[in-house]
């Protein structure tokens, strides 16, 4: 599998398949693991890193729930390539910032990523359609039981699995999912729901997971802290928070459309006409126009697409998405123009 597969390949779990899909856009597993008797990655020296890089490797190409993947060393990958993974949700910005004894590996459907030499030795997750982290927990346990066989993890008995960072300890797991909630934005109770998520000891972040900002009506809602917990009682917690969650949003919509139908009609067709028809688009622009329409397409206010196609326009706008398109490097206006035309065209009519 070659990078430039994946342009013109709709990752599994933006399908739109997955329970509560309309609101919940994926489900995501993350597992920590490092492996012992070997410092941190921060810690770890060259020749460290490289034998942890070699013994993951070949780990994983003895991992029959790993055969489909293919291994990406981020030595031969350039910024765009790095990019656009990351705009796939398939490695962390922090696995970017450079690039020695670093890779991830990747499955044919994008529902597994492992990143080796992150924070952690291995950052392995599972994502999903809809609210569906039980069915990504499955997975990811056999790969993580499968790839204990191979490898000698860094475990204490009264501690868990030992991480780079307190927080992710004991399990080594954190559970979130990406919502959108436009409705509890535009009828501004999201900071009361956020004040609440928050006190509730779970982490909200934007579209590209920690420290960025929630774009286009975005969160992702995480758990905290793994140490003294089972996964199944972290998953739990998750689900029913996110439960209610959705309750609220859907809520809000149903208010916005006893309350202010016209107005919302008004907001969400204008935002379909500004896609159809611009010639120069912002990424920013974009991703909030896309939301109201998203949310148009939800609420039966446009009925000529799916949401499956719209999941898919939010990533395929972004910078490195575009140039891989394209073949080539974009300045920020060629992106502009092009992201307007690629729009135009997957919203054709």
């Amino acid at each position: 599998m070659q990078l430039a597969d994946l342009v013109n390949r709709t990752s599994e779990w933006l399908k739109s398949t997955g329970p509560n899909s309309d609101i919940v856009i994926s489900s995501r597993i993350r597992l920590a693991r490092n492996l012992d008797k070997v410092p941190f990655p921060h810690w770890a020296n060259k020749k460290q890193s490289e034998n942890v890089l070699l013994s993951v490797e070949e780990a994983v190409a003895k991992t029959a729930e790993l055969k489909n993947t293919t291994t990406f060393r981020l030595m031969d990958l350039d910024s765009i390539d790095k990019q656009f993974l990351i705009e796939r949700h398939m490695m962390s910005l922090e696995l970017a910032q450079k690039s020695d004894h670093k890779a991830v590996v990747i499955d044919e459907e994008e529902t597994i990523a492992i990143m080796i030499n992150e924070e952690d030795h291995i950052r392995m997750q599972v994502m999903q359609s809809g609210l569906n982290l039980f069915e990504a927990w499955n997975i990811i346990n056999k790969i993580d039981s499968a790839l204990s066989k191979e490898l000698s993890f860094a475990f204490l008995a009264d501690l868990g699995y030992l991480t780079a960072c307190p927080t992710n300890a004991g399990t080594g797991m954190r559970g979130s999912v990406m919502l959108h909630l436009p409705a509890l934005v535009m009828t501004n109770q999201i900071n009361r729901v956020l004040a609440a998520i928050a006190k509730l000891s779970f982490n909200t972040r934007g579209l590209y997971g920690e420290g960025t900002q929630a774009h286009g009506n975005f969160f992702q809602v995480s758990n905290q802290v793994s140490l003294g917990h089972s996964e199944e009682e972290i998953i739990e917690n998750i689900n029913g928070l996110i439960r209610q969650i959705v309750e609220q949003e859907n809520q809000a919509r149903q208010a916005l459309l006893s309350e202010n139908r016209l107005l919302l009609e008004d907001r969400v067709n204008r935002s379909f006409a500004l896609l159809k028809s611009a010639h120069i688009i912002s990424s920013q622009e974009t991703i909030d126009l896309l939301s109201m329409v998203r949310l148009g397409c939800d609420l039966e206010m446009i009925k000529n697409i799916g949401r499956k196609t719209l999941n898919e326009l939010f990533i395929l706008i972004q910078p490195a998405h575009l140039q891989k398109i394209e073949n080539k490097k974009l300045s920020s206006n060629e992106r502009d123009f092009k992201r307007a035309e690629l729009i135009r065209k997957k919203l054709a009519i």
